[in-house]
C-alpha cells in the first residue's frame, strides 16, 4: 500500500518536568473535588435520616400509626352520669393491633409470638388474614397498655398499633338496657348511647367538633343505687321462682322520670357478645305482653271517670258471662253474688270488669285506653320501644276480655306510666330517662282523668294492699298499695294453664304517692317448699324487696304513725271499708 504522508501522526514532544508537575496537581484537585461531592451527598443523606429520627423521637406515637389503616379515628363521646353525678359510661384510650401482611416474614412465628401475649387469639382466622399478603389487616382491637408494651417488646416486623377510644361502663350490666352499647368505632347502637348520637353527636362529628374537651356530660334520671338494688332483686327472683325472665321499673309520678329500670336476663355492655340473643330483649320497653289484671286498674278508672259508676255501684257477678259461641267469662276466685265496684277491683272479678266495659261501650273503652297511652307507641328517649298490639277491629268480645287484661298487649313501662296518671291526680306525663324538674314535666303532661277518679284509685290500691292480693307487697312505714296481674300465656294459639306472665303494679306512699313501681316475672314456678305461683306470691314480694331496700335512696322516710291512717275516697258519703287494718 502506498504510504500517504499526511496521515502520519507526529510523535508528541516529551513533557518537561514543570509540565508534568502541573498536570499531576490538576488531577489531584479534580479527585479531591469529586471526593468532596460524594462525602457531601452522604452527609446530606445521613443528616436527613438523623433529623427524621429526632423528629419521630420528639413527636412520639405517630410512628406506630404511620403504616396504619386509612380509617376514621374513633370519635369521642360524652360521659354519662346518673342523677347524682355518678359515672355510668366514659371513654378510655385503648390500642388496636394491626399487621401489614406483605411485610410479615414468617406467618407462623408471628402468630406464635403474638399468642404469648394474647392467648385467646384465633389462630386460624389470623393465619388467613396474614397469608393474604395484603397491605393491612386488623389482628385484635381494644388492647390494654400492658398488652401493647409486651407485644412491642417482641420486636415483630410488620405489626403496629393504632390508638383508639373504647367505651367503658363501670357498672357492667347493672343498667345495660338503659345505657345501651356502642360499636368498635365508638358509635351508639342501642339505648341512650344511640339516643345521644341521634340527638346531635353525629352532627358534631360531621362538623369536626366532637372532641372530649367540648362534650358536656349527659345526666340521666336514674339513680344507680336503686338500679343496682332492682337488678339484684330480679336476679334473686328468677332463681327463687325458676322464671325465664323478670323486669321492674320505678317512676317518679310527678316528673315522669325513670329512677330505675331493669330487664333480666341482661348483658354486659363492656363485652356485649350476648346482647343480640333473643332472651336479652329489654322486656320493659321493647316487649309487649298481656298485662293481666293490672289492666283492671284502667277498667275501674274508666268506669268511675265516666260518672256511670261509683265505688258502691253494684254489678251482678253471680254467674259466668257469655262471650260468644260456647265461651264464658269466669272469675278465678268467684264470689257468686252481686259485687260492688270496689269489690270487683279487690276480688279481681273478670265478670264485673267485663260488665263495666259493656256499660261504657266499645268506642268509649278504646278511647279511654288510647287516652291513657296504652294503645300508641310510647314516646321516650330509648329507641327500643315496641308498638302495642290491639284487635284490628274491636268487637264486643274484645272489649270484654281486654277489660280484664286479655286480648291486648302493651309494654310494661307504658303500663306503669298510665298508672302514674291514676296516682298523681290524673296527669299523664311522658316518661323520660333524662333528669327533669316538675316544672319541665308540665310541658309533657295532659289531664286524662279527674282528680276525684285519681283519689278513688289511690283508695282502691291501698285497700287491695291491706286486704287484697297486694298484702305480700306491704312494707312497714311506707304504705304500699297496688294491683296484681296474673295472665295466662298464649301457647300454640291457646291460653296455657301452666305458663303465666305475672305483674304487680304498685305506688307508695299511697296517701301521698311519689313513685310507681311495676314488677314482672315470666313463667314463674311455686317457690320451693311453698305453694302458689300467681302474682301475689312472686311479683308482689319483688315490689316489697325493692321498696324496702331503696325507699331511703328515693327520699321517702318511713312514717309508722301514718301507717294505719285511712286513705279516703272521693265518693261522697258512701259507706266504704277502711283502708287500714292493724294485722
Amino acid at each position: 500500500m502506498k504510504f500517504i504522508p499526511f496521515l502520519k501522526r507526529k510523535p508528541k514532544a516529551p513533557l518537561n518536568r514543570y509540565e508534568e508537575l502541573q498536570k499531576a496537581e490538576y488531577r489531584s484537585r479534580r479527585t479531591r473535588r469529586r471526593l468532596m461531592v460524594v462525602v457531601s451527598c452522604f452527609l446530606c443523606v445521613y443528616a436527613v435520616i438523623f433529623a427524621r429520627l429526632i423528629y419521630f423521637g420528639i413527636k412520639g406515637g405517630e410512628i406506630e400509626e404511620a403504616s396504619g389503616p386509612a380509617v376514621e379515628q374513633s370519635a369521642a363521646r360524652p360521659d354519662i352520669l346518673d342523677r347524682n353525678g355518678r359515672l355510668l359510661a366514659t371513654d378510655l384510650k385503648t390500642y388496636s393491633l394491626f399487621a401489614e401482611p406483605r411485610r410479615i416474614i414468617d406467618v407462623d412465628e408471628t402468630i406464635e409470638l403474638i399468642s404469648t401475649v394474647l392467648p385467646n387469639l384465633d389462630w386460624q382466622e389470623t393465619y388467613k388474614k396474614l397469608k393474604k399478603k395484603t397491605g393491612f389487616a386488623w389482628i385484635q382491637r381494644g388492647l390494654t397498655p400492658s398488652q401493647k408494651e409486651q407485644i412491642m417488646a417482641l420486636g415483630i416486623p410488620g405489626v403496629g398499633f393504632r390508638t383508639e377510644v373504647r367505651r367503658f361502663y363501670p357498672g357492667g350490666p347493672t343498667a345495660s338496657h338503659i345505657l345501651g352499647m356502642v360499636n368498635v368505632d365508638n358509635q351508639g347502637t342501642a339505648g341512650m348511647e344511640k339516643y345521644i348520637d341521634n340527638a346531635g353527636l353525629s352532627d358534631l362529628r360531621a362538623a369536626g367538633l366532637a372532641d372530649e374537651t367540648s362534650l358536656e356530660p349527659v345526666k340521666l334520671s336514674i339513680d344507680i343505687r336503686v338500679q343496682a338494688i332492682m337488678r339484684d332483686v330480679l336476679a334473686d327472683a328468677m332463681q327463687r321462682y325458676q322464671a325465664i325472665a323478670a323486669g321492674a321499673v320505678v317512676i317518679n309520678i310527678h316528673t315522669g322520670e325513670v329512677l330505675a329500670m331493669a330487664s333480666m336476663p341482661d348483658f354486659d355492655p363492656n363485652n356485649p357478645v350476648d346482647a343480640l340473643k333473643k332472651d336479652r330483649l329489654n322486656r320493659m320497653t321493647a316487649g309487649t305482653f298481656e298485662m293481666g289484671s293490672t289492666i283492671k286498674s284502667f277498667t275501674t278508672a274508666m268506669a268511675l271517670d265516666s260518672g256511670k259508676f261509683q265505688l258502691n255501684s253494684v254489678i251482678d257477678a253471680s254467674k259466668p258471662l257469655a262471650a260468644g259461641r260456647g265461651h264464658f267469662i269466669r272469675d278465678f276466685h268467684g264470689k257468686y253474688r252481686p259485687l260492688t265496684a270496689w269489690e270487683i277491683f279487690i276480688f279481681s272479678s273478670n265478670i264485673g270488669s267485663a260488665k263495666e266495659a259493656l256499660t261504657i261501650g266499645i268506642d268509649g273503652h278504646r278511647e279511654f285506653l288510647k287516652r291513657m297511652g296504652l294503645l300508641d307507641r310510647m314516646t321516650t328517649e330509648l329507641p327500643e320501644v315496641a308498638r302495642p298490639v290491639e284487635p284490628r277491629r274491636w268487637k264486643t268480645v274484645n272489649s270484654m276480655t281486654i277489660a280484664f287484661g286479655h286480648g291486648m298487649m302493651t309494654t310494661p313501662l307504658q303500663t306503669a306510666v298510665g298508672a302514674s296518671a291514676l296516682m298523681n291526680g290524673g296527669r299523664l306525663i311522658e316518661p323520660t330517662f333524662l333528669k327533669r324538674t316538675a316544672e319541665e314535666a308540665e310541658e309533657h303532661s295532659k289531664q286524662v282523668v279527674s282528680p276525684e277518679t285519681s283519689r278513688d284509685m289511690r283508695y282502691l290500691y291501698k285497700l287491695n294492699g291491706d286486704i287484697g292480693s297486694g298484702r305480700r307487697a306491704k312494707v312497714e312505714g311506707y304504705r304500699v298499695g297496688g294491683k296484681t296481674g296474673t295472665a295466662e300465656k298464649v301457647e300454640n294459639g291457646k291460653y296455657s294453664k301452666t305458663k303465666r306472665f305475672n305483674a304487680f303494679l304498685a305506688s307508695f306512699p299511697i296517701d301521698d304517692p311519689q313513685y310507681v313501681v311495676l314488677t314482672i316475672i315470666d313463667e314463674p314456678k311455686a317457690e320451693e317448699g311453698k305453694f302458689g305461683a300467681t302474682a301475689g306470691f312472686n311479683a308482689a314480694p319483688m315490689v316489697e324487696k325493692i321498696i324496702h331496700r331503696s325507699a331511703t335512696f328515693l327520699g321517702v322516710r318511713p312514717d309508722f304513725k301514718e301507717e294505719y291512717a285511712p286513705v279516703l275516697a272521693s265518693s261522697g258519703n258512701q259507706k266504704l271499708p277502711e283502708t287500714s287494718f292493724n294485722d
